[in-house]
């Protein structure tokens, strides 16, 4: 009984973040960081902290958290270990280095639906691969934070200005057209989330395509890689429903030029977090120049509100 208890408590913990039995039961867990560069050198010296949550104190209301933490550096391994014994059913787990991006990252000790005594030795013993990436070369950008645009027309290419950070007239305030969106509702009600978005451009050689992080570094500051790649464009992204996903990353090349022979010769590239329509977008102002490291105190896109400001990277 007593152990069917408390494996009730722990799922209701999970799923709530409170048991009507009491608080999480104190168990310790071993956290093993290994931290390493873009290469896959061991990072030496690197600050690691570890959260984990604690308790309400006896004035604080009961579904209160207060967070406590393990720090210190990697070893000449790049490794650092973290150990407590406490009520936590996740982890904070940052990583700071001078000169670096910082990378965070949250790791369950506990997984809904996964309760047999492997799955909960192996998440309270993780070791887990963090990696820092280096700080390169920060850059004035137009970036803009779009939460909801609402589309003009349904089934029909609207042209957007990333410059201007709007629809192209008589939509908007823009004048030049750099990507359009067109949304195929599927019914009535959809909302963008819910429809078909079409991305598509106005040049040959324009184009957009998905960057896939790895694991180890998908906790960093910086999500996407330090320059735009100089290929691998689609002229064409459609965007199913099923697969929205607001972790997505993009890379993009616009306002792409070409000689009489179709070589390139000039061309704008940037990024996007999240996915269509509720996403970030960075234009790089410098034709040809592949850096998309934003510096977000140069955001060359004025009169934002405070929801569309960018201060991430």
């Amino acid at each position: 009984m007593k152990n069917t208890l408390t494996l009730l408590c722990l799922v209701l913990t999970v799923l709530t973040n409170g048991c009507a039995f009491g608080q999480m039961p104190t168990h310790p867990w071993t956290a093993t960081i290994k931290v390493v560069g873009e290469d896959g050198t061991p990072m030496v010296g690197a600050d690691v902290s570890v959260s984990y949550t604690l308790p309400a104190t006896p004035t604080q209301d009961p579904g209160s958290e207060n967070w406590g933490e393990v720090k210190g550096l990697t070893d000449v391994d790049g490794i650092f270990s973290a150990s407590h014994t406490d009520s936590s059913w996740g982890l904070g787990i940052n990583v700071e280095k001078a000169g670096y991006y910082t990378t965070h990252i949250g790791h369950q000790l506990y997984v809904p639906g996964q309760f047999d005594d492997k799955t909960v030795a192996a998440n309270r013993n993780p070791t887990i691969t963090l990696v820092l990436k280096k700080i390169g070369k920060f850059t004035a950008m137009y970036a803009k934070s779009i939460t909801y645009i609402k589309f003009p027309e349904d089934n029909k290419p609207i042209a957007y200005d990333l410059v201007a950070g709007d629809w192209v007239a008589p939509y908007g305030k823009g004048i030049n057209a750099d990507i359009f969106f067109e949304k195929d509702p599927i019914g009535i009600k959809a909302n963008d989330i819910g429809s078909k978005i079409i991305v598509s451009f106005p040049n040959k050689n324009d184009g957009i395509q998905i960057f896939n992080s790895s694991e180890e570094e998908k906790g960093s500051a910086l999500r996407s890689p330090h320059e735009a790649p100089l290929d691998g464009y689609q002229s064409e992204w459609i965007r199913d429903p099923k697969e929205y996903d607001e972790n997505r990353i993009y890379l993009f090349r616009v306002k792409t030029k070409v000689d009489d022979n179709g070589n390139i010769v000039s061309a704008h590239y940037g990024k996007i977090y999240g996915d269509f329509m509720q996403f970030r977008y960075y234009l790089n102002p410098t034709p040809n120049d592949r850096n998309i490291e934003f510096d977000p105190k140069q955001n060359l896109l004025h009169g934002l509100k405070s929801f569309e400001q960018v201060t991430a990277p």
